[in-house]
């Protein structure tokens, strides 16, 4: 097992490079003048190649390439063109907000869809098995943000009974665990849930289907044990591949949540992502850029080592 997880810390610190890579490489090849957002329309030449050369743009890709890897290293990830804070403080507020709507999100989506994906695949080709399909498929269908305009426009705009937008009262940022800010939380989190709800499911159903057709199901059962029992045989062996999924799942909501975060304009790093590439802020996008990628990369670091711990096959492979 230690042998496993050290081959697999190995293999993600070349992924990293090259995500630092690409993070870098994507927001440099992009057209315009990062500079336009802070610069007046009557600036002079000099005053632009003050900027340049204090944001470093003045210098060969190579080297701003070098001198970012090596400020990122040392926890400097820069400072935002268009309000003047560093990066790091920018990111790591966006962050928190991120990932509690992420996990409010897998909470709801990934416990709805083991539910259904058990009941689907235990009563596999009845009619619980077609309303947990078609759950699913409404689920994995139904856009972002046309789902989230739709619970806004139902639950706040006509019945008032939940807030459309913000992450606390008064449009204060500061959270705090009462009802008054977690009532912000909601809509946003069943948004982000939709998607996630409907994978899993699918991918539950098709595991509790396929092992309940094996052999070793029915000799269980012949030998006498309870449907409880043979339940958690049936769990243990659908887990390594289900929590795959949802590692991945749980990825996507941390790095993909711009789209939910801007209709109801929580301030995580969507939003901030959405700001960061209207202004042509590049030391804001590629900050917030690395470190969505780093948090997925680590997130199927740590999946893979839990799979390995669950299933002891998957480390002697």
């Amino acid at each position: 097992m230690l042998v496993y997880i050290i081959r697999r810390v190995a293999y993600v610190v070349p992924i990293v490079i090259c995500v630092a890579l690409v993070c870098f490489l994507l927001v440099h090849l992009a057209p315009g003048d990062p500079l336009v957002a802070v610069l007046p329309a009557d600036a002079s030449q000099e005053l632009a190649a003050q900027l340049r050369a204090a944001y470093g743009f003045d210098r060969p890709l190579p080297v701003q390439f070098g001198l970012w890897i090596w400020k990122v290293a040392h926890g400097d990830l820069g400072t935002s063109i268009a309000t003047g804070r560093p990066v790091l403080s920018e990111v790591t507020r966006a962050v928190g907000n991120t990932v509690m709507l992420a996990c409010a999100a897998a909470t709801i989506g990934f416990s709805l869809g083991l539910f259904l994906g058990l009941v689907a695949g235990y009563f596999r080709d009845t009619w619980i098995d077609k309303v947990a399909a078609a759950i699913a498929s409404t689920g994995l269908s139904v856009p972002y943000y046309w789902l989230g305009i739709v619970l806004v426009i139902i639950f706040s705009a006509q019945l008032n009974w939940l807030p459309a937008v913000g992450a606390g009262p008064g449009g204060s940022n500061a959270w705090s665990w009462d009802w008054a800010h977690l009532r912000y939380l909601v809509l946003p989190a069943i948004t982000a849930a939709a998607v996630p709800m409907g994978i899993v499911t699918r991918t539950v159903r098709a595991l509790t289907a396929d092992i309940l057709s094996q052999d070793f199901v029915e000799a269980l059962r012949a030998k006498g044990l309870r449907e409880r029992q043979v339940f958690r045989h049936v769990v243990r062996n659908a887990a390594p591949t289900a929590l795959a999924v949802m590692g991945l799942q749980l990825g996507y909501m941390l790095g993909g949540s711009i789209l939910t975060e801007t209709v109801f304009s929580w301030p995580g790093t969507g939003l901030l992502l959405n700001s960061a590439i209207f202004q042509r802020d590049l030391p804001l996008l590629q900050g917030t850029i690395l470190v969505l990628a780093l948090f997925f990369v680590f997130l199927n670091l740590l999946v893979d080592v839990v799979q390995a711990a669950i299933d002891p096959r998957i480390a002697r492979s």
